[in-house]
Order: structure tokens, then sequence, then C-alpha cells
């Protein structure tokens, strides 16, 4: 039977921390306010909608991206709790128990994934098919699918665990440092040796990094935050003053270097300080999720955290094609007026996104997990689970470039040197769930 959010939160053990279930509502939030910020939708001359970056209007605002490009603090979390799920599993089942964590850590990613990627691929395909495409129509089916990396580098986060956590628990620190090690090493090649194609290794070492430090932090040491945030910022303000990186801790529409695609030591350090900060506010945040409204305002929302990440930008695309239709002027970027529009658009996004929530939320809520099955199963489930995961991945990230536009036409994108279209990705996405669903379920007795 389904738990309410007070019921769950009245259940949930005293020993959780409820300082990263905080973090990671926060951390999702802070991403989904940003998006709908920086959106700057204008209409040209002959009244055909553009999508700009409120950050390429104003550069100046680019230093916010120091505080609200929060994508570490959410692979920091799951840093966390990775490293907690797979050693519970472990001890319930007396071995490891890979094909069973993968599963059961992305039952509450993948299925809400794959609804949104079905819901919108039908409804694109359905349009085109109606010769119903329009400028706003092709820019919102190549928009939303944009923030899928996240759920592609996340997918990379869960399966690299088991691995990393051994070297973790064998190293400490040194597995962090390593990997900041070749992060740095990788952007030396790039920028100095002008290496080709490398650059793209930190899509993994940067974020598998900012992963490791929640390892640490799972194990309690994170003894010097304020160590780690003025390592962090210095870094930072060092490495964008003096060296080839841009203010903008996002990605840029035309420009030549981003410290986001792919990442870069410059994010790296900004990812360490961002942690810092919040470690120092433990304390603080510690009694504020003491409260038990407060609690269970958080538990609610974790609820239905990836369900209304997956829709917010449906929702902020659906408000400003409402205004367009009623004919309301939409100011120049970053003038008074459009500042003056920007709390009006926010409330209906969030309206709307609520709304989203409501229809699509019982996607994140997966059937109650079965026993953990036999060691056999396990084992011979691994290389199944491990290719479902890795096809997941690849589709996800494919089509958070492709997007959902010119499924008729073919529209493609290059991902690791492959060309790949929407309906390829589409289909590898639900071939790797199928494959990590089946392989993670637990064998009945006989």
């Amino acid at each position: 039977m389904k738990m309410s959010a007070r019921e769950m939160a009245a259940a949930a053990p005293g020993t959780r921390d409820r300082v990263i279930d905080l973090l990671r509502v926060a951390s999702l939030g802070t991403v989904v306010f940003g998006h709908w910020l920086m959106a700057a939708v204008t209409v040209d001359d002959g009244h055909r909608p553009a999508v700009g970056n409120l950050l390429a209007v104003e550069p100046k605002l680019q230093l916010l991206t120091w505080f609200l490009q929060v994508m570490p603090v959410f692979f920091f979390v799951g840093g966390f709790s990775h490293a907690l799920s797979y050693r519970s599993l472990t001890r319930r089942t007396g071995a490891p128990a890979y094909a069973l964590f993968l599963r059961a850590r992305l039952q509450r990613l993948l299925r809400p994934t794959m609804l949104f990627v079905a819901v919108w691929g039908a409804g694109a395909l359905a349009v085109q098919l109606a010769g119903g495409n329009g400028a706003l129509t092709d820019v919102a089916a190549r928009l939303v699918a944009q923030p899928l990396w996240f759920i592609g580098i996340y997918l990379a986060m869960v399966a690299f665990t088991p691995p990393l956590l051994r070297l973790h628990e064998r190293y400490g620190w040194g597995a962090f440092a390593a990997l900041a090690a070749a992060a740095a090493a990788v952007d030396v090649l790039r920028f100095a040796a002008g290496v080709p194609y490398v650059e793209f290794l930190n899509f993994a070492f940067v974020w598998l990094a900012v992963h490791q430090l929640g390892f640490l932090r799972a194990d309690g040491r994170l003894h010097r935050p304020a160590v780690l945030a003025a390592a962090g910022l210095a870094g930072a303000v060092a490495l964008v003053a003096f060296g080839p990186y841009p203010l903008s801790m996002v990605g840029m529409p035309g420009e030549k270097i981003s410290n986001m695609a792919p990442p870069t030591a410059a994010l790296l350090c900004h990812g360490m300080w961002l942690i810092g900060a919040v470690e120092l506010l433990r304390g603080p945040m510690t009694r504020a999720v003491a409260r038990p409204r407060v609690w269970r305002t958080v538990v609610a929302a974790n609820g239905v955290a990836m369900t209304a990440f997956l829709w917010h930008l449906t929702a902020m695309l659906g408000v400003y094609g409402a205004m367009l239709a009623a004919h309301v002027s939409l100011p120049a970027p970053a003038s008074a007026a459009w500042w003056l529009q920007v709390p009006v658009r926010i409330v209906a996004a969030a309206a709307v996104t609520a709304l989203l929530v409501a229809v699509f939320r019982r996607a994140e809520q997966p059937p109650a997990s079965a026993p953990a099955g036999t060691p056999a199963a396990r084992r011979g489930a691994a290389a199944a689970a491990a290719l479902g995961v890795t096809l997941a991945l690849f589709g996800v990230l494919g089509l958070s470039m492709v997007g959902f536009g010119g499924l008729l036409e073919g529209h493609s994108a290059v991902l690791v040197a492959v060309r790949v279209t929407a309906p390829v990705t589409v289909l590898m996405c639900a071939a790797g769930w199928l494959l990590v669903e089946t392989a993670g379920r637990p064998a009945r007795p006989v």
C-alpha cells in the first residue's frame, strides 16, 4: 500500500542523514529555477520565435552560475547514497550484487525517463505527421531533451560505483586526487598540446571525482570543508582569470570553450568549493530538517523530484507558447519590462510543472523490491545488467543531443564518433532499461 509523505517522513529511521535528502531536492530545484530564469524567448520581425540565453544577452550575469550551477552537489549526494546503498545490499545478500544494485538505484530514474521519452516521442511524431511543425515546436522538441545529459552522467556514476567504491576503500582521498589529476592532465593535453578529442575524457574524470567526494562524505572523511571550499574557489578563480576558461559555469550558445561540455578542471574546482560550502552549512541544515514540517516537505519533494526535473522545460515552453498564442508582448531580454515579467512566468511554469507531476508522478513510485535472489543468479545477471546500463547511458546521451525534432527527416547527431538518430537512441534507451530491469529481478525460489 502506498504511503503518504507524512507516513514516510515519520517512518524514516533516526540515523538517516536528512541533510542529504535536503541537498538532493535543493540542488535539483536550483537547476530548475536557473533554467526558467535564463530562458529568453524573443520574436523576430517575421514573427518567428527563438529561445536564447539571458547570460548571452547580459554577460555580467554569468557570475550567477557560480551559485546556480549546482549539479556537482547533486552528483556529490549521489556518491553518498550509492555508497550506502551498495554496502547495504552487499551485507543483506552476503556477496556483491551488481545487477540488483543497478536495478534498485535506476528504478526511480529510468522509469520516469522512459515515460517522458515515450510521451514526447509520440507527441513529436504526431505533430510532424500532421504537418504542424512551427518555429517554437521545433525549438521545444530540441530543447526539452537537452537536460537528459544529466541522466546519462548519473547512469555512468551508478554503473561505476562498485569499482570506484573499492578504490575509495583502499586509497581514500588518494582516489579522488587521482581523478582530479587526470582531469587536469586532460586539460593540459587539450589546451597546451592540442590533442584532439581528449577533452571528452573529462565527462568521466570530472564528474566521477565529484562523485568520489560523496564516498568520503559517507565515511565521515570530509573533516575540513573550509579547506576544500577555499582550495576549490581559489583554483576556479585562478583558472578563469589566467587560463582559457570562460566565466560561465554552464554552457553558452556559440562559445568556443565551455566549462560544461565537456567539463573542465575549472568546473571541478567549482564543484569542490560548492561542496565545501554546503558542508560548512551542515549544522543549520540539520536543524532545519529536524523540524517536522520541513522534513515532510523534503520527503514529499524527493518523491517527485525526478519527474519535475524531466518536465520543467516542457512547462516553461508551454507558458511561452500560451503567451505567444494570446499575443502577449515579449519584452527584450534583460530589459526592465522583461524583469517585471519574470516572477509571473516562473509562477506559471511552476504551476504547469505541478500539473505535469500530478499526471506522471506514478512512474517515479516503483513497486517494493523483491528478495535478493541467489548468488548464482546474481553472477549470471551482472553482464546483462552492465550491457543494459551502457545501452541506456548512450541512448540517453544521444537523445539529449539529437532531440525529438526531425523524426521523419532522420535528423541526426554525432555521439562518440557514431552518427545516431532519435529513433535509434530511443531504442537503445528502451533496450537498456529492459535489460537492467530483467537482469536485476531476483530469481524466484525453486
